[in-house]
């Protein structure tokens, strides 16, 4: 068996720098159609967890008559925040914590009137924002 030595025996560098060059191309492509759906799919898990929460807050004013204050939040949904105002709270408690969106940020609640909002700051963390930084609303997550 004889062996090839001598300039034949591999990839020249112009070879592998259009391999590179195809590859750059390719990754421009493709990545930000992954990055798309990769937000796409954190928006839909942060509409879901909302979802749970409002069947949690739900079943919260069935036995209570009204949802928790805003000062309240979440917390109501653990242990009874007052005992006195809440007298037919579930002993098991609504929820075993407090919820956070996909980016790891704990969930807004705000009671309005008789009814309420759940807001998630999205990526940036921060109220406001537009694109991927854009807050997500429970209002908006069924549309």
């Amino acid at each position: 068996m004889k062996y090839r030595t001598g300039l034949s025996a591999g990839f020249s560098l112009i070879e592998l720098l259009i391999v590179i060059i195809i590859l750059g191309g390719l990754a421009s492509v493709v990545v930000p159609n992954l990055m798309d759906k990769l937000s796409g799919a954190k928006e839909d898990t942060v509409c879901l967890l909302m979802n749970t929460q409002k069947a949690a807050l739900d079943t919260f004013k069935m036995d209570n008559g009204v949802y928790p204050d805003t000062e309240e939040g979440f917390e109501a949904l653990l242990s009874n925040p007052d005992v006195d105002k809440y007298p037919n709270y579930n002993k098991r408690a609504y929820a075993k914590k407090i919820p956070k969106d996909a980016w790891k940020t704990p969930l807004v609640y705000i009671k309005n009137g008789e009814d309420f909002e759940l807001i998630s700051y999205g990526a940036d963390r921060k109220e406001g924002g537009e694109g991927g930084n854009a807050d997500i609303l429970f209002s908006e997550c069924n549309k």
